[in-house]
């Protein structure tokens, strides 16, 4: 017997919901009155009172730095280098034992260039070796992981300082409850030893996590157990707000700020890298923790927002199915839903400065961390 037309309308929406990755915050009516070009985000150029002599013998003098991997399984690696007349490039399966005999690319201070693909890797990386100043070791920020695409490295981003947040110690994710055996083996084989997950219980009972054997798994619910849903957005005005509110919501809430201190201190225990985090899209909950941390660290705002965009490109494809099954009439509404804007983010940090004043306070008073425990996370994932 087929399934009434109100119950595949209902189911629809559940379906959306879940791909949305907000299903605990939809009840935001009741709780509160209130693209990127390139999934490779780069780091804008910090003012140049900000920057250290780029040429200094114990300085990593690279302004930019991205490896995009190609379908055809070659890599795009760019950089700018103000400074630095030549830059040879090498690669290395392992970030830590990257042989310097042949250079796979060579270039000047500022430079693009192809490096043809090279066999069979968990993950390739570059290490760009100036004729002045410190190397920096990136990799393509994506896993290229098949059951969850929005999986990425949350580092390889400069800071307002000159020093750049390490690659291959952070990931953010999007739903691990669906992850391939092939995926899990390369996880394994990466070193991930600790999941963080800000899902809410029912969330984590409808799609339990599947990890690499050996890693600690945390639960960390940012929105609390909101049973139902309600205020499901009619416009697109609508969903915009509401994606606004629930912005809002992980910045004030006691759950959110009990699940973001936990990222922080896990994070910073170097026994727990290497750390993944994640919620259902790897986009709202996922991404101000990523925000919250990369702001921590020094990186500035513009840099945090394009990282925070990048779940756009990462997640178009599952998006734009979700849409296609609804009504043309309602898909604005869903869409809002669907994204991340950049009014989403900016709600985040416009709530920090009412409740906390500034970003400081709000990681003093909200999530508890004082002087030494921001130096130390730094001295633990800071480069240069």
């Amino acid at each position: 017997m087929s399934e009434p037309k109100s119950g595949r309308k209902h189911a629809s929406r559940k379906r959306l919901l879940a791909t949305a990755g907000v299903t605990g915050a939809l009840t935001l009516g009741v709780i509160t009155s209130g693209v990127l070009a390139n999934a490779t985000a780069t780091a804008a150029p910090a003012p140049a009172a900000q920057l250290r002599h780029p040429l200094a013998a114990n300085v990593i003098p690279f302004r930019d730095a991205t490896v995009t991997q190609q379908a055809d399984g070659s890599f795009t690696v760019s950089w700018a280098a103000p400074g630095v007349r030549h830059v040879a490039v090498y690669a290395g399966r392992d970030q830590g034992h990257i042989a310097h005999r042949n250079a796979v690319a060579v270039g000047g201070g500022t430079a693009t260039v192809t490096v043809p693909a090279m066999g069979a890797a968990d993950r390739w990386w570059f290490e760009l070796v100036p004729d002045r100043g410190e190397s920096l070791t990136v990799a393509d920020r994506s896993l290229h992981l098949t059951s969850a695409p929005n999986f990425r490295d949350a580092g390889g981003y400069r800071t307002a300082d000159g020093q750049w947040v390490r690659m291959g110690v952070l990931y953010r994710s999007e739903d691990m409850g669906r992850l391939t055996d092939a995926d899990l083996a390369k996880l394994q084989r990466l070193g991930i030893r600790t999941d963080i997950d800000f899902r809410t219980a029912g969330e984590r009972t409808a799609s339990p996590d599947r990890l690499p054997a050996g890693t600690r798994y945390v639960a960390a619910d940012v929105l609390g157990d909101i049973s139902g849903i309600s205020g499901l957005p009619a416009t697109e005005e609508a969903g915009s707000q509401m994606m606004q509110d629930l912005e809002r919501v992980m910045v004030s809430s006691e759950n959110a700020k009990q699940a973001y201190a936990t990222l922080f201190a896990t994070v910073a225990d170097r026994h727990s890298a290497a750390v993944v985090y994640h919620c259902t899209a790897g986009k709202d909950r996922t991404g101000w923790g990523s925000a919250a941390l990369l702001t921590a660290l020094g990186v500035p705002r513009e840099t945090v927002m394009q990282d925070y965009l990048a779940s756009n490109v990462y997640r178009a494809d599952a998006n734009a199915a979700a849409i296609a099954q609804l009504p043309e009439s309602i898909r604005p509404a869903y869409k809002a839903v669907l994204d991340v804007r950049p009014e989403y983010l900016n709600a985040g940090f416009d709530e920090v400065a009412k409740k906390y004043g500034n970003f400081d306070d709000y990681l003093q008073q909200a999530l508890g961390l004082n002087g030494r425990d921001l130096h130390d996370l730094r001295k633990r994932l800071l480069v240069g």
